[in-house]
């Protein structure tokens, strides 16, 4: 469309600059000829007009031949009047004519006639001897010519809209013939975009054309990117299997590593001891990172992992308290309520503990850390909020990807706990969201999770056996 208003626009001014110049001309050659034809007229009428006057008349009478009527027909709008050398009219057609000045020399207009004026011979009856002179006035009407200029301006200005006209529905034709092609291959790249499919096949059109050549040429690049995609996707597919069945294997070696260091740390002493202590704690270190590694490769191959109705109330509650000799510094409040979900056990465990750990690793001592759980409307979720420093702006896009850590991170965590928890959460069928506090400033992380579709009962149960754990 933008195409076709371009062309109608170059259209038009290339006919507007051909009317003006065609139309000038045409007006002064129509004004031209009119006034060359009153002139030649003028010319002539003292050679044509023959002028006579009785020799013994007292009156002097005048007789003209041809009559003034031969030159003045109504179908021309012509006045011709004959004057004496002293300005009286002598005779004049039609009878009842408007004035016409005084006689010149010179053509001009008066009241919109076109008015010229030359000298004539008078002569007596009988002998021809010329007597003396008048003035023939010749005047002629100049609206008949103004008309056709105005209807050569009219043709013109229609023609020129009409011409516009014309080449605009010619252009949004052609336009819309040639642009049809790039409107399918602009539909399919938007469905491609939509799809992340490169599979999806390009129509090419029939001409062989630069569209068809364009359209030719993002086949072949959707065949490279579909392959390319394929191989990657099986390198990324064989990285996961790798990743998961190295991380299964680790942990049986680890196992018996970190049963023969605590054995030593028991035994030795000194800087013995000490040299065992430090292996044991980076070998625990090694184990949580294979313990991680191998719950977010499962996550990525898609395993599933055994699910059964659990308590989310109570991964709450024992969370807390695996984490209580590290959160003496902190207040951690909860405030839970029953909340069944079916879920494996120790994915939502670690879930509860990376949030709660996220916590107590990025707030200063004395913060308040605050978990609660719920459920409503087939939803059960967790909360845990804190009134520590917040999360930077520019972190919040990117914390939940895998190895992102924050600048006040002081545990020395992999970057895999935000990581995790989403993993869990999306493979539970849920989310974990990051929203401003209710009060104040602070960080607040919710997890939605589905309510366990198979409970029956008013969850009375759960709730004694929490108060039995708080207890």
């Amino acid at each position: 469309m933008r195409l076709a208003g371009v062309s109608s626009l170059l259209t038009f001014v290339i006919l507007c600059a051909f009317a003006i110049g065609i139309g000038s001309f045409t007006v002064h050659r129509v004004r031209s000829d009119f006034n060359r034809q009153v002139a030649d007229t003028a010319n002539q009428l003292p050679t044509q007009l023959n002028i006579k006057v009785a020799p013994t008349s007292v009156h002097r009478a005048v007789t003209i031949e041809p009559p003034l009527a031969a030159y003045a027909a109504p179908a021309d709008h012509a006045i011709v009047r004959i004057f004496t050398l002293g300005g009286s009219i002598v005779a004049q057609e039609p009878a009842k004519a408007p004035s016409l000045g005084t006689p010149s020399v010179q053509a001009k207009t008066v009241h919109g006639y076109r008015v010229v004026s030359r000298a004539g011979i008078v002569r007596v009856s009988g002998t021809d001897e010329p007597i003396g002179q008048v003035i023939i006035q010749y005047g002629r009407k100049i609206s008949d010519t103004e008309a056709t200029v105005a209807r050569v301006e009219l043709f013109l200005l229609v023609g020129v809209l009409l011409g516009t006209g014309l080449a605009g529905f010619a252009g949004m034709m052609i336009a819309r013939r040639a642009m049809a092609p790039i409107a399918e291959l602009t539909s399919t790249a938007e469905a491609i975009a939509r799809t992340r499919d490169p599979s999806l096949s390009v129509p090419e059109p029939q001409a062989d054309d630069e569209v068809g050549e364009l359209a030719r040429t993002l086949q072949g690049m959707l065949r490279e990117l579909d392959a390319a995609r394929g191989e990657t996707e099986t390198m990324l597919a064989r990285q996961r299997r790798f990743v998961a069945d190295a991380s299964h294997e680790l942990r049986t070696p680890l196992t018996s590593v970190l049963a023969n260091l605590e054995l030593l740390a028991e035994s030795l002493d000194g800087d013995e001891g000490e040299a065992a202590r430090s292996a044991l704690r980076s070998s625990r270190r090694m184990r949580r990172l294979v313990a991680d590694l191998l719950l977010l490769a499962r996550t990525d191959v898609g395993r599933v992992v055994r699910r059964e109705p659990l308590d989310l109330a109570q991964i709450v509650v024992e969370a807390a308290g695996e984490l209580g000799p590290v959160s003496a510094e902190h207040e951690i409040v909860l405030d839970v309520h029953p909340a069944i979900v079916d879920a494996a056990r120790d994915e939502l465990h670690r879930l509860t503990i990376n949030l709660l750990e996220n916590s107590l690793r990025h707030t200063p001592p004395g913060t308040r850390i605050r978990v609660a759980t719920a459920a409503s409307e087939g939803q059960a979720t967790l909360v845990v909020e804190d009134n520590g420093p917040g999360v930077p702006p520019e972190l919040a896009p990117t914390m939940f990807e895998r190895f992102v850590r924050g600048a006040g991170d002081r545990g020395g965590s992999f970057g895999l706990g935000l990581a995790i928890v989403k993993a869990v959460a999306e493979t539970h069928g849920g989310n974990v969201s990051l929203q401003s506090p209710e009060h104040g400033t602070g960080a607040r992380f919710v997890v939605s999770l589905p309510v366990a579709s198979d409970l029956h009962d008013d969850g009375q149960h759960h709730r004694s056996s929490l108060e039995a754990i708080v207890d």
